[in-house]
């Protein structure tokens, strides 16, 4: 098989997955047993696609107890900067790569090599159509709320519809389905999933209800 039609394939993978979903839960956690909860609770809540946060306290520890602790979910790993985290973050078992930024050596190392679905963040149409060519498995669109949030995501519809966007950075519960109206396949919550207060308070099923709210928010 050819390493144009692997990441075709992958790419494809990693969209009905999206499709059936349309949410990722981003947890950036100061201990492996506050990640380890507050997966467990969006888990609980019905959420299916969990990212850890590479500067997550021991990540690749956080990655592989959740991979056997929650079969059902899809666990992936988040801010990964260079080479050195990538092949780490391969190493544990990483399901998915998310990154802020564009990185062509990054994105085809893990699509082309490995097969694992990659989304490099990117802001401007020039950045997003370059990552999409050069074989990202959707684009992460970042920050969102800094350049209009649905808006900018509703006006990238026309020249670049077929490309799937993640809208991070500023989703909230309110906002997250005007996102997806506006044509984005899926969204990453991080913050508004997992308020400080309540992750400071350990109150878990708080964060579960809000969980359930979003999906439900969502129609999923």
């Amino acid at each position: 098989m050819s390493k144009l039609s692997n990441s075709l394939q992958v790419r494809h993978h990693w969209q009905k997955l999206l499709l059936c979903h349309r949410a990722i839960a981003v947890i950036r956690s100061p201990q492996l047993e506050v990640g380890l909860a507050m997966a467990h609770a969006v888990a609980k809540g019905g959420l299916k696609i969990i990212e850890i946060g590479w500067n997550s306290a021991r990540p690749e520890e956080l990655v592989a107890l959740l991979t056997k602790e929650l079969p059902d979910c899809t666990i992936g790993v988040g801010t990964i900067l260079d080479s050195q985290q990538l092949q780490k973050a391969i190493a544990c078992g990483t399901q998915f790569i998310f990154s802020p930024h564009l990185n062509p050596n990054l994105l085809t190392t893990a699509v082309k090599e490995y097969g694992i679905p990659t989304i490099p963040g990117a802001l401007s149409p020039t950045e997003i159509v370059t990552a999409w060519q050069l074989g990202a498995s959707a684009v992460k669109v970042f920050p969102i709320q800094a350049v209009g949030g649905a808006n900018y995501i509703k006006s990238l519809q026309a020249p670049l519809g077929h490309i799937d966007l993640i809208p991070t950075g500023g989703i909230t519960l309110e906002n997250a389905p005007a996102m997806l109206s506006a044509g984005a396949i899926a969204v990453g919550l991080s913050s508004q999933l997992f308020p400080k207060s309540l992750v400071a308070a350990e109150d878990w099923q708080a964060i579960t209800q809000r969980t359930k709210a979003l999906l439900t928010s969502l129609k999923l």
